[in-house]
């Protein structure tokens, strides 16, 4: 009788034994399959990577660079585009050389961020083909923007972020013709003029200094009315109402190339408008605050502003009263 106890005994702890040992491997696999699934979905989502130490610290999950890094051990180009942080967090996406962050009401971009290198401004790499510009079609349809909203409207189908600055491979230049990251903007005298000149004094920096960041997005000035009142107006073409908007900005950060020295950042904004060819670019610089206060964003939140030299203008702007 007690051998049968003992054999009954021995029994129910190994079962129990058992069921904790599959209890602890369920979890350790689940545990691992979440981590992995996590792993992918930072991989490919950007809001997902920006949360994702909030979310390995809430799961205890240890927080590696490893974490961050695509099989080839290459650090995910997301992770050297917003080093110094992200200027808002709407409908965030991830192309192959920039990350922009959508606005699905005006069918336009609220902001695109690049970081240029020289390889990525070598002209003699990626080219851009005929006619390549498409629809995002991962935007969903009721909106998103078509080539048709574009077609005779006027305007240009103008970049934001700017096929010159991606020919480190082909699909990097292709990209930039995604209509996510085009807007409406008059041609002559501004995308065909004003604006293409600051986007070659961009790439005159990249090669003086190595490493630029920039910022560039739409700015929808307001306009004072009777009796002290303001009013937002801004024209929209085609079906889907894209919005035009009525100015654009670029905020520039330039890296030091000294041992601790502090980086350079400047911003510009330019009307929506035909620019008369003689006037200086410096015409535009403008306060970057003044920038982030009809943005709506934070540029470069990740540094301290006594950390920048140059960071803001030191003059009052006046390029959103003179230029309307």
């Amino acid at each position: 009788m007690d051998r049968q106890w003992q054999l009954l005994g021995l029994g129910f702890v190994l079962g129990v034994t058992a069921l904790c040992a599959s209890f602890v491997g369920g979890m350790y696999f689940q545990h691992k399959d979440a981590r992995k699934r996590l792993q992918e979905l930072v991989q490919t989502d950007p809001y997902a990577y920006y949360l994702g130490p909030k979310i390995y610290e809430v799961y205890n999950i240890p927080n590696q660079f490893s974490f961050f890094k695509t099989n080839n051990e290459v650090d995910h180009r997301m992770r050297q585009i917003m080093k110094y942080g992200f200027p808002g967090l709407d409908d965030l996406r991830l192309y192959s050389d920039f990350v922009l962050s959508y606005d699905r009401r005006n069918r336009v971009a609220h902001w695109v961020c690049e970081h240029l290198q020289a390889d990525s401004i070598h002209p003699n790499r990626g080219r851009r083909g005929r006619n390549p510009y498409q629809p995002d079609l991962s935007v969903p349809s009721n909106f998103r923007s078509e080539l048709s909203d574009y077609r005779r409207s006027g305007f240009d189908r103008g970049h934001l972020a700017a096929a010159g600055n991606h020919h480190l491979q082909q699909n990097h230049c292709e990209d930039t013709f995604f209509l996510t990251n085009i807007a409406p903007q008059v041609g002559e005298g501004f995308n065909r003029g004003a604006w293409n000149n600051l986007e070659r004094y961009v790439r005159n920096l990249v090669h003086r200094f190595g490493s630029v960041f920039v910022c560039t997005g739409p700015l929808y000035k307001p306009n004072e009315r009777a009796a002290g009142k303001w009013a937002v107006e801004y024209e929209m073409i085609g079906l889907n109402m894209v919005a035009v908007p009525t100015h654009f900005f670029k905020v520039i950060m330039v890296e030091s190339q000294l041992h601790l020295g502090k980086p350079y950042m400047e911003g510009y904004v330019l009307p929506n408008a035909p620019i008369p060819d003689g006037l200086p670019l410096r015409s535009f610089l403008c306060d970057i605050r003044e920038i982030e206060h009809y943005a709506g964003l934070k540029f470069f939140d990740g540094l301290r502003r006594s950390a920048l030299f140059g960071s803001n203008y030191p003059s009052e702007s006046q390029v959103f009263r003179e230029f309307s």
